[in-house]
């Protein structure tokens, strides 16, 4: 088999596997298998860390969507078990990213390159974009699902007052500390893989080592931007008949905090975009 046609190979036989199990386990709905497949396929064609990346969100999130699992059924009221994603979730968490990898990949091919913007700030901030993109997901995920699961009653970060489990914009220590963990572990891949896979000269290595730090920021900052989001532009209330968090009024439902502006997709989206920049224009500067 031809050099160039490996990469792409390893590609599909690794999303082929990933798809098959993610839907076998509940962790993506068939529509979420499909999409995820080619999203898998494209960024790991085009640069083995921006796969790597990607398969360490996946599993570290999927994974804790299942923990607690009967605790989370009792306060969440869009419970789906394993969490099942479907496209549009995946769209959200990946989407960006995508559209990122492919300039990426038209600007360099699949070569695998350092941050280092004395060679191309563009480049470099298509990278560092990537990181951010994923950081915040892992981020926000993290913090989600282990955060719901603290003994620490949540506060609303807007005003810092006690809110129910699974409010949106509810933070606790340990669901930040999370986020920042989550981040971090992203880019420990991202720097770990680069050992093996760059050419770069060892000054501009060792300057990788920054992207461990900075992507544990950048956990940390898209999830507090999601809670800052969800606090206020996301509706949050009490149903008293079913007894949980809901995230859309109605008569039996008493109004906690936000507007019913957008949902929980469109919150992640859009807390992706801001730290998928925030990271980039940061790495501009840093490397």
């Amino acid at each position: 088999m031809e050099k160039s046609l490996v990469q792409p190979f390893v590609a599909v036989l690794i999303s082929s596997a990933i798809a098959i199990r993610g839907y076998r386990r509940k962790s993506l709905n068939l529509s979420g298998a499909f999409l995820g497949f080619i999203v898998m396929t494209i960024h790991i064609a085009v640069n083995y860390r921006f796969g790597a990346m990607l398969l360490a969100f996946f599993f570290t999130s999927s994974k804790l969507t299942k923990v607690g699992e009967e605790k989370k059924r009792k306060v969440d009221a869009d419970f789906k078990e394993g969490g099942q994603r479907n496209w549009i979730q995946v769209i959200s968490n990946s989407g960006i990213a995508t559209i990122l990898v492919l300039i990426f990949w038209k600007l360099t091919g699949s070569q695998d390159k350092c941050l280092d913007s004395k060679e191309s700030n563009l480049i470099t901030s298509l990278i560092a974009g990537v990181i951010g993109h994923y950081c915040c997901c892992n981020g926000d995920t993290w913090s989600s699902e282990l955060g719901i699961l603290s003994d620490a009653q949540p506060l609303l970060i807007t005003t810092f007052k006690p809110v129910r489990r699974g409010t949106n914009g509810g933070v606790t220590k340990a669901g930040l500390l999370a986020a920042a963990a989550a981040g971090g572990i992203i880019g420990l891949t991202f720097v770990l893989l680069g050992f093996f896979t760059t050419k770069c000269t060892k000054d501009v290595v060792l300057k990788q080592l920054l992207v461990i730090p900075i992507s544990a920021l950048a956990g940390l900052c898209g999830s507090v931007i999601d809670s800052l989001l969800g606090a206020t532009l996301q509706f949050s209330g009490f149903c008293t008949v079913r007894n949980k968090i809901v995230g859309k009024p109605g008569p039996t439902v008493k109004k906690i905090s936000g507007l019913s502006i957008l949902d929980n997709n469109a919150v992640n989206l859009v807390s992706v975009l801001l730290t998928t920049m925030l990271t980039s224009i940061f790495c501009f500067y840093i490397f």
